[in-house]
């Protein structure tokens, strides 16, 4: 299930080329939960990241 998260006090400025599908879904989730579309990527990431972490440590026991 999505949740909106923090806020972060720090950020960096980085210039990506997405593939049209995956802006048109993340605009349209963005739409769904009044968030910006910046916060749908970021958490996007976050979420995928700590999968990968989760799937590596259960790899490793």
């Amino acid at each position: 299930m999505f949740e909106p998260k923090k806020e972060y006090t720090e950020y960096e400025y980085k210039s990506l080329r997405l593939p049209k599908e995956l802006v048109e879904k993340a605009q349209k989730v963005a739409k769904e939960y009044e968030l910006s579309f910046n916060k749908i990527v970021i958490q996007c990431m976050e979420y995928a990241l700590d999968r990968v972490k989760e799937i590596k440590d259960e790899n490793n026991s």
